[in-house]
């Protein structure tokens, strides 16, 4: 079976200790003062705030020495993005590279978190809030990293560009702008995204792998309605729409899409099996020399951190049903969100659910413009230098090329014919992964060990020889 060649070879080594000289850092004290007030502005999408965070960011650069006229704030309808150009010496020829990342996040209600999300709080490990990890973490750490490397004097050999989104989590818009409508940003010659790829330690702390997103899976999500005459609450009837919904969503949750692979995601099952080890490694390597094996598929679709990796996922978001308390429902919704594996088409998607709802009187709406992107083969100087700073943490550890289960703003840059592969600094235990979730938190460990890591990459990338 034919595998991704893996530039670097396998060791499992436990974490770097931090110093106190590395925590107290310059470095270390601007890019905590950023990250905090990023994380205290509430940038969901309902709030409006990405345009205050876009100038926010774009003070802190300008104040370090950028020109005005190279760093931009692009307001778009509610939100706003963030591009800013660190110029190359003069007669610099390679082309741009752009490191992504968005500054919106998804909606936190205080009332269910146990500390308050839109504040940095922090106990011995963690650092709490929304966006610790999702995705106010690359956003700080590539802005702190500009701001270093200006003071250091550092003058690239080609252009670089900070290209930060402000809907990635709703819309898109401001990305769709930054990808198909920015002709200077058009010429790069890849994307680094600073919103997924990373480390992955296991419960002991040990680093078992750094993942490199080379792909993610197309993001559609359909309204299912269900429509009733309704009537008086005290005159109940056998076809109410909350009960025929109710169906739907139960045919959704019963129901398993066919396994899927590819030769990137069999690649990155042997070789995550045989470091992981015990039952969930040995499922990981029978899937990826027989992905044909349904008792090791199952057993990969338990994990929240791998089914995606195996299948395409849909699964029910959001309710809402009814007009009175005492009136039988005229209409009940579901949001029902997809992530489609590369070569299943949104369409077949629509039509294996219709047939799984089984019930003609249920309205599909498919919402926004769901994009299907392709695969970006790696190359060896991008995964050299992420290597590089990857080893200056964790010596030795593997890199491997993944698809992301999730969405982020590289599905616009690849569909666009940017390469684009994501290196965030990350490194955790993918069951403390609570991004979208309660209580998001991130390892002050890994938020300080991160703090050279794109410092690395930029001058491998581009510094002079």
């Amino acid at each position: 079976m034919k595998r991704l060649t893996c530039l670097l070879g396998a060791l499992l080594l436990p974490a770097l200790v931090h110093s106190a000289d590395e925590v107290r850092s310059a470095h270390a004290s601007r890019t905590l003062d950023i990250y905090r007030t990023l994380v205290q502005t509430d940038t969901s999408k309902e709030k409006g705030n990405t345009l205050a965070v876009a100038n926010y960011l774009a003070g802190q650069l300008r104040a370090a020495g950028f020109a005005a006229q190279d760093v931009e704030v692009l307001p778009k309808g509610d939100f706003a993005a963030l591009v800013a150009r660190y110029r190359a010496a003069p007669g610099g020829t390679q082309a741009p590279i752009l490191f992504l990342g968005h500054m919106d996040v998804v909606e936190a209600l205080a009332s269910d978190w146990e500390r308050p999300p839109f504040e940095l709080t922090e106990d011995e490990h963690y650092f709490y809030g929304r966006g610790t990890i999702d995705n106010k973490f690359g956003i700080a750490q590539l802005t702190a990293t500009f701001i270093r490397l200006r003071e250091e004097g550092f003058v690239p050999t080609r252009d670089l560009y900070l290209v930060f989104s402000g809907d990635e989590e709703s819309g898109m818009t401001t990305t769709r702008m930054l990808a198909y409508e920015r002709p200077d940003l058009a010429k790069a010659a890849f994307a680094l995204n600073s919103d997924a790829g990373g480390g992955q330690l296991d419960a002991s702390g040990e680093a078992l792998v750094y993942r490199v997103q080379a792909a993610e899976k197309t993001y559609a999500t359909w309204e299912l309605t269900a429509r009733n005459p309704g009537g008086h609450s005290s005159r109940p009837r056998d076809d109410n729409a909350i009960y025929d919904l109710s169906a739907a969503i139960h045919n959704i949750q019963a129901f398993r899409f066919p396994v899927r692979w590819s030769e990137m995601t069999l690649s990155y099952f042997q070789q995550t099996g045989e470091l992981m080890g015990g039952e969930l490694g040995e499922a990981m390597t029978r899937f990826a020399y027989d992905p044909k094996d349904e008792a090791a598929a199952a057993r990969l679709a338990r994990e929240p951190s791998y089914i995606g990796s195996t299948r395409t996922t849909c699964v029910p978001t959001m309710l809402r049903a009814g007009h009175a308390e005492n009136a039988l429902p005229q209409s009940a919704t579901v949001t029902v969100n997809c992530r489609i594996f590369p070569g299943d088409s949104v369409a077949e998607v629509e039509r294996t659910l219709k047939q799984v709802v089984g019930n003609e009187g249920i309205e599909f709406a498919l919402l926004g413009e769901p994009t299907e992107s392709p695969i970006s083969e790696v190359r060896e100087d991008v995964m050299a230098a992420v290597g590089k700073a990857v080893h200056s943490r964790y010596p030795k550890v593997k890199l491997l090329a993944y698809m992301e289960s999730g969405g982020t703003d590289g599905m616009h840059f690849r569909k666009a014919g940017i390469p684009t592969w994501a290196v965030s600094g990350v490194f955790m235990n993918p069951d403390e992964m609570f991004a979208h979730g309660l209580n998001e938190r991130v390892p002050k460990a890994t938020f300080y060990g991160a703090l050279d890591h794109w410092r690395i990459i930029i001058r491998e990338l581009a510094g002079q020889p």
